[in-house]
């Protein structure tokens, strides 16, 4: 029998942190892409938790999270951020598990405190290096879109959005879309601009522990990344997930829950607990 998802407030160093958690044991921290909240991972959280404990987050400035200070909304302020979180819960080392956005968080947070970090798995994450932002640079943010008072603008999210789901789906996951992005605001593009500064190419070399990259089959540009991804991590395990779409973990939950708990097992994790 499932358990029940549990919602609270954290207090930490630098303001309120909203999660929701599921299970107990070895903990996993879940990050979730802009402009998206824990919600992304609302029909996983019960599936990891009946092996592990799960803890999905609002990032800093999503969800019901308080927001960083401009200055520190980088991609190094959110990890630290999530590190304050896990210092909060007083959890000294833990598993962290991230899609898009949250992936490229999930690296930072393995970079700079490889001390802390188990496991790593990185679902969907692009590589952002010098050709990657020069790109970007050219590139329309997908969610930038005018807010009007005649409410066109949530149509616009809809439109722009629509062609990177999964048809079939009905009218459920876009509106949880829509929902999180009229939530973050400004942030919803603004999230994805932060993606583009981070510097990855110089610290994804600072990994070292087991790391799982994944691929969803139909996410065509997260796809294409996948190997430059796993080839720059030593000993990283690359997995292609047939079927996979941007909204991974909310398309297809059981098969998200199931990469992660099977890489996690696999390392024992459990066992070093």
């Amino acid at each position: 029998m499932m358990q029940k998802t549990r919602r609270r407030f954290v207090e930490t160093a630098s303001g309120v942190v909203h999660i929701a958690e599921n299970g107990s044991g070895a903990p996993v921290l879940l990050l979730h892409q802009t402009p998206r909240s824990w919600m992304e991972f609302r029909d996983v959280l019960p599936i990891l938790g009946a092996q592990f404990h799960a803890i999905a987050m609002d990032t800093r400035g999503f969800g019901d999270s308080d927001p960083l200070p401009p200055e520190w909304t980088t991609i190094e302020g959110w990890a630290a951020a999530a590190l304050e979180l896990m210092d909060a819960l007083e959890i000294p080392r833990f598993s962290v598990a991230g899609h898009h956005t949250g992936a490229i968080i999930a690296l930072e947070i393995a970079a700079a405190a490889p001390e802390r970090v188990e496991n790593l798995v990185l679902s969907a994450m692009s590589f952002v290096d010098a050709e990657r932002r020069l790109q970007h640079a050219d590139e329309e943010i997908i969610d930038a879109v005018e807010p009007r008072d005649d409410g066109r603008h949530i149509l616009e999210l809809w439109e722009r959005r629509r062609p990177h789901y999964p048809k079939g789906t009905g009218r459920d996951l876009l509106e949880r879309f829509v929902v999180d992005a009229l939530k973050a605001g400004p942030m919803a593009a603004e999230g994805h601009r932060v993606v583009y500064r981070y510097r990855m190419e110089d610290r994804i070399g600072r990994v070292r522990c087991p790391t799982l990259v994944l691929a969803p089959s139909e996410d065509r540009k997260a796809l294409a990344a996948a190997p430059k991804v796993a080839a720059a991590i030593p000993g990283a395990r690359l997995e292609e997930i047939s079927g996979g779409t941007i909204p991974f973990p909310d398309h297809l939950p059981k098969i998200f829950a199931g990469a992660v708990a099977t890489f996690l097992k696999a390392n024992d994790i459990t066992a070093r607990q």
